[in-house]
């Protein structure tokens, strides 16, 4: 017997329609590129959403065709997501972050008909646009036409694309399950790989984290995502701040602690996500300056492993830091480490151990360690192995990557993150390791082999390794050893300058150590373990 209830399909234009008729006067407010204050309604927000869905349906995009955007934290952005994903096509996010050769790959591997590009963008846009699909267009989220700069047949400015549409439609109804938004992760052990993202798990996904002990926003709170859009959904927050009516501040490209500081001043920002350089610079204006936030209540702070002195320094100043863990795959949350009624009476240095923890899941998400052979440990806190998680918003495969989908998730759903943890007996899991040898740095992952690979081809390096050091700023940094191929010597400048032909700057290494001889184990391959030993206390020179 099946209940009574209204079939309604869960989908993400349902989100600022919502927001529109409920939540009409709240604002967005958008800190934009070239520095003036955009504000405008929810209200408004829908009906711009609107006259670009029938721009795009004028364009010829339809259910399933993947738009691509490069783009800041702004109104334009906010707009994109709910057009796109709301006459059925899909939201194609782009880290402009990521090396020449994985965006290229990422564009072409998603076959995005249309890019919508931020004007700081233009100069990567022009390097790589005759590497795009050819039927790739370009659009300029700015007032005026693309022009001649862009080599990608461009169409008019992002305004003027717009200007021609009334907004005169209704949203279309179609299956919830269909595809709505698509997230690259960043390529660390091969090439970036598509989470392909539905309306249901969207919705499911932003009603999830609006729990009292996820990322709670009310119709009272003022929020600001410092973390992009770009990185798995803004992680949630496009959708969560409509949805339960908060204002909405967005920050645009200035992420200076400075900037920051103000902006949160002037707009009364209650609550903000980020990673923790974002917070380490953002205390250390503080701390610099002698300001104090007035209206800021806490932060959610995601992307690496928090620091135990970042969240005391912010607990002195009253402000409360969540750390909460996740993924690309996983939409992206999955736990946070909110405290549970039988720690409050703990003291400080106890709590401070529940803190530091990656948390307890969020309803939804499953989450289990195994070990070698898939057998499941029990909840010590003791007990390693890899961290398996399934859940409505964790995939179950890969965008047109079977031989990944297969290495990565079993017949039953369950997800392998590739994360070593331990869970102990009140849920809260704790990233030990890493199963594979990525370094995360600023929220962003480096992949060692990537970087190995690239150094042993210098004429005078015979093997390199790369490992993870401490860094006070981006939680992380790799630290490059090598070895010598007589008769050469390796010189630290001379190997930095080589790597940096092949990678961006944020992926570089900090150092390079030269030494006599590798450690290796039985078996032949370098021992990073005594590597770690060996350096781990290394200190890395100021950049």
């Amino acid at each position: 017997m099946h209940g009574l209830m209204s079939e309604r399909p869960l989908l993400i234009s349902a989100i600022i329609k919502h927001a529109a008729m409920y939540h009409r006067d709240r604002e967005i407010v958008t800190r934009t590129a070239e520095g003036p204050i955009h504000r405008y309604t929810y209200g408004e927000a829908e009906h711009r959403s609107k006259r670009l869905a029938q721009a795009l349906l004028r364009l010829g995009i339809g259910r399933g065709d993947r738009v691509g955007t490069l783009a800041w934290n702004t109104y334009r952005h906010f707009e994109l997501y709910y057009a796109i994903s709301g006459i059925g096509a899909v939201c194609h996010t782009i880290n402009p972050r990521l090396f020449d050769e994985q965006i290229v790959y990422i564009v072409n591997h998603a076959a995005d008909r249309l890019l919508f590009v931020d004007m700081s963008f233009v100069p990567l846009i022009d390097r790589l646009a005759p590497r795009f699909p050819r039927d790739c267009r370009v659009v300029l989220l700015a007032e005026e036409a693309a022009g001649p700069a862009i080599k990608c047949s461009p169409l008019p400015g992002y305004e003027g694309l717009i200007a021609e549409e009334d907004g005169d439609i209704e949203w279309p109804e179609f299956d919830e399950r269909t595809a709505a938004a698509l997230c690259y992760t960043s390529g660390t052990t091969g090439k970036p790989k598509g989470a392909l993202y539905s309306h249901r798990s969207t919705v499911l996904h932003a009603l999830g984290i609006s729990l009292p002990d996820a990322i709670p926003l009310s119709a009272r709170d003022t929020v600001c995502p410092v973390v992009p859009l770009f990185h798995a959904c803004g992680w949630g927050t496009p959708y969560t701040a409509p949805m339960n009516g908060a204002k909405l501040v967005m920050p645009g490209p200035r992420l200076d602690g400075q900037s920051l500081y103000e902006l949160f001043e002037t707009e009364g920002v209650t609550m903000s996500l980020g990673v923790p350089t974002v917070w380490l610079g953002f205390e250390a204006h503080l701390c610099a300056t002698g300001a104090r936030c007035s209206t800021l209540r806490w932060l959610l702070c995601g992307g690496s492993a928090v620091p135990p002195s970042l969240i005391e320094a912010f607990e002195r100043r009253h402000i409360l830091l969540r750390q909460g863990w996740g993924m690309t795959e996983m939409s992206p949350l999955g736990t946070t480490a909110a405290l549970k009624a039988k720690h409050l009476g703990l003291d400080p240095q106890a709590q401070m151990k529940v803190k530091s923890k990656q948390g307890r899941p969020v309803f939804g998400v499953e989450m289990k360690v195994v070990d070698e052979a898939g057998r499941v440990q029990p909840h010590d806190g003791k007990s390693m192995g890899e961290l398996l998680v399934r859940g409505p918003w964790i995939i179950n495969g890969y965008f047109e990557d079977a031989e990944a989908s297969a290495a990565s998730v079993e017949k039953d759903g369950w997800f392998h993150t590739g994360d070593v943890a331990t869970i102990d007996p009140d849920g809260y899991m704790q990233v030990a390791d890493r199963r594979k040898d990525v370094i995360k740095s600023g929220g962003e992952w480096i992949s060692s082999i990537d970087l190995e690979n690239a150094a042993v081809a210098h004429a005078d390096v015979a093997e390199a390794a790369v490992i993870a050091v401490p860094s006070p700023r981006w939680g992380e940094r790799p630290l490059l050893i090598v070895t010598p191929r007589p008769p050469g010597q390796p010189e630290r400048e001379d190997l930095l300058n080589f790597l940096s032909q092949r990678f961006p700057r944020w992926m570089l290494p900090d150092d390079v150590v030269v030494i006599g001889e590798m450690p290796h184990t039985a078996t032949g391959k370098v021992m990073k373990t005594r590597l770690r030993e060996m350096f781990g206390e290394h200190r890395l020179p100021e950049r």
